[in-house]
């Protein structure tokens, strides 16, 4: 299960890198903490076939979790958006994904930071154009930050926040101005950006939800699409930068549809007879048992791993804070104690994954054993604002006997509720007034029931009245956003330079913003402060430390029970398609590098 975040994610989450201090001049590219990868003449990224073929369909599914959409205005909170809308839109600068923090001009020629870092000015292609041949100016650019600060999704207010203004300088030069401290990530920010058309924006209301069609720059257009069941992307032949470096290699399939379904069995089953071309596998059960297939042993359908050198993030139960009875963090850690993974792992996931310990696992943002020097300085003044714990051996999840039901872990979450003021009463746990601790977890799919079961069945023993509840989609996404919930099952990925996205999910002022990405509700100012340092970092170093001792605080807390990684992604896909030798590191590069075999997809045809 995973919450839409489609293309607010690839500009709040995944885009928003800092910026070199050193840097004062005219550039083609902005990186974080050191040179730029591609010099001003590259050609392409290296991870992209510039001779790659373009045309043919891909057909597969979205992002994992969304089952629906009501919505093609992705960019604001009414609605559920259809998945990868970004299609549609250009932006200034575009990410390189062989870099960690590195992005390149696309709208853009060249931006030029101002010496104090508290402006930058992007000279724009005069060449750049809308979809219906209108051109991209400095307005548009202007007018789309104006859109977005005023009316867009929460997380575009919280990352722009210290963005004064926008102003077009003329009708090719915009220039960005901003405010505080925290400017490191903004130049990257605004680069990243979804430019719109100011016109099309001057007849419709950005700020509600829509299924018309919205005018855009990118390299696709929505040919069709039913609400709730599909959406069709089509290739623009007019795309005006097909050409340019950031582009080349890139975008090539002709059409790539995406289909909705409403469990992860379903997409199996479409595959297996045809109607998806691809789809990435996240459950271990299926990907161990459910491809004894014949279209397998003949090579016809093909089961790739691909690896997976993201921060893996967070992924696990998120324990809503905001409900009095999870107040008091001896109860979520004990609720944490109840969870097998090492029984889940061998009797549910065929042993394919490890567990996750760490809001930035596979990085070397992780905190791990002792805090050193660094971290300690940073810590030091929180001492008696956060747990004892955060000062030892970062906080790991419990390793269990295996069994199911760790009679030792049992009885030790049982003695942290008897301190949190739980009391039993018979078979029930109760507080002073009498009231049985509850435990609901929410879902929308079943996809989940067998491996919340037995982490209900020990919630049981320990005299909590534990269930699952599963409710339509539509309503599913309504209380997340409203944060009607108990406990649900979220992942979010951190990018490899985490900057302003850490307020999104981590910062007191996020809490309570409806649609915030802030699930358990936490309001702590030692984590406010960390969360400073690590945005102010000037250095890759100074992000580490300030990340791993961000790290030890937020795991302290048990705002989490973490559940389990792998480090790569499990992909079946027919054997139609080409790719490039090289895929980047910080992406699957699947709808962004792939393309369809001419000559393979007709002998799929033809039949074995």
């Amino acid at each position: 299960m995973v919450r839409r975040m489609s293309a607010i994610v690839l500009v709040i989450t995944g885009l928003a890198f800092g910026l070199h201090a050193a840097q004062a001049e005219p550039r083609h590219g902005l990186s974080a903490f050191g040179d730029l990868k591609y010099a001003t003449d590259f050609e392409h990224f290296d991870y992209a076939d510039p001779d790659a073929p373009k045309g043919g369909r891909i057909t597969t599914m979205g992002t994992a979790g969304v089952i629906t959409f009501d919505s093609l205005n992705g960019y604001v909170l009414k609605g559920d958006a259809a998945q990868k809308l970004d299609l549609l839109f250009d932006s200034l600068m575009v990410r390189a994904f062989d870099e960690p923090d590195a992005v390149y001009g696309l709208a853009a020629a060249a931006a030029d930071l101002a010496d104090d870092g508290m402006s930058v000015t992007f000279a724009l292609r005069p060449q750049a154009r809308f979809s219906d041949g209108s051109a991209l100016t400095a307005a548009d650019v202007q007018r789309s930050f104006e859109l977005l600060k005023q009316d867009g999704h929460p997380s575009f207010k919280i990352s722009l926040r210290d963005v004064v203004r926008c102003v077009a300088v003329d009708a090719h030069t915009v220039r960005y101005e901003f405010s505080g401290e925290n400017v490191r990530d903004l130049p990257m920010t605004v680069a990243t950006l979804p430019i719109f058309s100011a016109a099309y924006y001057s007849k419709e209301d950005f700020s509600k939800s829509s299924l018309k069609p919205p005018l855009g720059s990118g390299p696709y257009l929505i040919k069709d699409f039913k609400q709730g069941s599909f959406i069709t992307y089509q290739r623009r032949d007019d795309y005006w930068a097909s050409a340019l470096p950031v582009n080349r290699g890139r975008f090539n399939f002709g059409e790539i549809k995406l289909l909705y379904f409403r469990d992860r069995t379903a997409e199996l089953e479409a595959l297996k007879a045809g109607l998806l071309d691809l789809r990435e596998e996240f459950t271990s059960k299926h990907w161990a048992t459910e491809y004894d297939l014949d279209a397998v042993r003949e090579g016809r359908l093909i089961k790739a791993t691909l690896p997976d050198e993201t921060t893996s993030g967070a992924q696990g139960f998120f324990i809503n804070m905001r409900r009095d009875k999870f107040a008091d963090p001896r109860t979520r850690e004990a609720l944490g104690l109840a969870f097998d993974f090492e029984w889940s792992n061998s009797n549910l996931f065929f042993d394919l994954y490890k567990r996750t310990g760490s809001f930035f696992e596979n990085s070397n943002l992780k905190a791990e054993g002792e805090p050193a020097a660094g971290e300690l300085a940073l810590l030091e003044p929180y001492r008696d604002q956060v747990p004892p714990a955060v000062f030892g051996p970062a906080q790991l999840p419990a390793v269990s006997d295996g069994s199911g039901q760790d009679r030792k872990l049992l009885r030790r979450a049982n003695e942290l509720l008897r301190q949190a003021g739980w009391q039993r009463q018979g078979t029930r746990l109760v507080n002073a007034g009498g009231k049985q601790l509850s435990v609901e977890f929410l879902i929308f799919a079943p996809t989940f029931e067998r491996i919340i079961a037995p982490y209900v069945r020990n919630l049981k023993l320990l005299g909590i009245d534990a269930t699952i509840r599963q409710v339509e989609a539509a309503q599913y996404q309504e209380r997340m956003k409203s944060f009607d919930f108990d406990v649900s099952t979220q992942r979010y990925t951190m990018s490899e330079t985490p900057g302003v996205e850490l307020r999104a999910f981590f910062h007191s002022s996020t809490a309570d913003v409806a649609g915030s990405f802030n699930m358990s509700g936490l309001k702590s100012p030692p984590v406010d402060a960390l969360i400073d340092r690590a945005i102010q970092a000037g250095s890759r170093q100074e992000l580490e430390t300030a990340a791993r001792a961000l790290d030890r605080t937020l795991r302290a807390q048990h705002l989490w029970v973490p559940h389990w990684y792998k480090g790569a992604h499990s992909v079946a896909h027919w054997d139609v398609f080409g790719r490039p030798p090289i895929k980047p590191r910080f992406q699957r590069g699947i709808l962004d590098t792939w393309w369809v075999d001419a000559d393979k997809a007709a002998a799929m045809k033809k039949g074995p």
